[in-house]
């Protein structure tokens, strides 16, 4: 993907060189920011492109923002004027995060060709049939004056799928190899893999969620510190603490990690009811603090291993595992995936020692994503969504009426 850089020319190079800037926005389900990407594309949307990561900024939630979208994770609370207000506000957010962005590599957002904004996860329920993604793009496109590709996830329910996960489609684009099995591993809240056999086509990639990444983690060291930490930063508490066997094991039993592919998973499984239910086990076991987030970070990584052994491991055994998002940055969380990992003979590396950026990497895949969109090319993995075919996913949200910005629709 390259390196950031800020020595990015003039739009009209740029053009010259076939290539665009975009910017993708995302954030997740740890509620940490929004992670907003400037990147330069060239080549043909969804097939064979070049990506460079030229600035890259993550924007914390204001206080506020965090605790009410955490609020309307709870289905009684998120009410319609509740939802309504919120996507509203998270839509002016995005959007200040696209403009900071760009400010930050010297454009000017008549430089940027499009957004693509995957928004903000309040509730995703495929087996069910639906998801929900706040923050309004027809406000990003109004505030920035840049089209806004929205909302990928329904058209792939739409067909079938299960919403998620997107990301393989990009990750195809980018990492795959002739010689070598890679897994992609992401541990944000949720844990998901993207499996890339050597030499692959599109429709022999495979992808799915492998449990909690940093949510049970987060969860736990919020309840223990009321509040005070939202994160087990550099794995510290871990690090003093032991795993409990026992607890590992019962939660080990989980039915999610049996279940068969495809398959997603989030908050609704994993979220604060679970927690619940981990606090309850350390009162009555008088379990240290310290215990307990060891052994929720290590129920982290081997739901990590457990699940390349169930659905991986005997069909494309892999030579590496290239790891992102917030959980490459626990370095206990890394260590007791290494363990796990190398004693199946997988190498596992960050994606910094693979030349590439852990913050950055969904929110680029958000871009690459609305680039398809665009122009109108299939941009999901049936493989990995579980969708009966290829669809174009996200909602364009233009900010121009006809004629301006080179003749944009209204």
């Amino acid at each position: 993907m390259g390196g950031a850089g800020l020595d990015v020319g003039s739009a009209n190079e740029t053009a010259q060189r076939g290539s665009r800037y975009a910017v993708g926005l995302m954030s997740g389900t740890s509620v940490d920011g929004i992670d907003a990407a400037l990147v330069e594309i060239a080549g043909d949307p969804g097939r064979q492109v070049q990506v460079r990561l030229v600035a890259f900024e993550n924007t914390p939630f204001p206080a506020d923002v965090r605790k009410e979208i955490f609020a309307l994770f709870d289905p009684a609370y998120a009410t319609v004027d509740r939802v309504g207000r919120m996507n509203m506000a998270l839509g002016g957010l995005y959007a200040d995060a696209a403009l900071s962005v760009t400010a930050k590599a010297g454009l000017t957002p008549a430089d940027i060709a499009f957004i693509g904004s995957h928004g903000q996860t309040i509730y995703h329920a495929p087996d069910e049939g639906y998801t929900v993604q706040i923050g309004e793009g027809s406000v990003i496109a109004a505030r920035t004056g840049i089209p806004c590709v929205s909302d990928f996830r329904p058209a792939d329910m739409a067909v079938g799928g299960q919403g998620a996960p997107l990301v393989p489609f990009t990750e195809y684009l980018l990492y795959r190899e002739p010689d070598r099995t890679l897994l992609l591993q992401n541990i944000g809240g949720i844990g998901n893999v993207t499996v890339l056999p050597a030499g692959c086509g599109p429709d022999e990639v495979y992808a799915f969620d492998t449990g909690p990444g940093n949510m049970l983690i987060d969860g736990v060291v919020s309840r223990l510190t009321n509040g005070r930490q939202s994160m087990d930063a550099g794995g510290a508490i871990a690090r003093q603490g032991r795993v409990d066997a026992g607890l590992l094991r019962r939660l080990q039993q989980e039915e999610y990690y049996a279940l068969p592919l495809p398959k997603s998973t989030g908050r609704e499984r994993f979220g604060s009811a679970y927690v619940d239910e981990l606090m309850r086990y350390r009162e009555e076991h008088g379990l240290l603090p310290e215990d307990l987030v060891a052994t929720v970070t290590r129920l982290t990584a081997w739901s990590i291993a457990d699940a390349y052994d169930r659905f991986v491991r005997a069909r494309h055994p892999a030579d590496a595992m290239l790891v992102g998002g917030g959980g490459s940055y626990n370095p206990v969380l890394m260590e007791a995936l290494k363990e796990e990992m190398g004693a199946r003979g997988v190498r596992v590396l960050t994606q910094e020692e693979a030349g590439g950026n852990s913050d950055a990497k969904e929110a680029v895949a958000f871009a690459l994503l609305a680039d398809c969109a665009m122009a109108g090319v299939p941009n999901n993995l049936p493989s990995a969504t579980g969708a009966a075919r290829a669809a174009v996913l996200g909602k364009i949200s233009y900010s121009a009426t006809i004629g301006e910005r080179g003749g944009e629709r209204c």
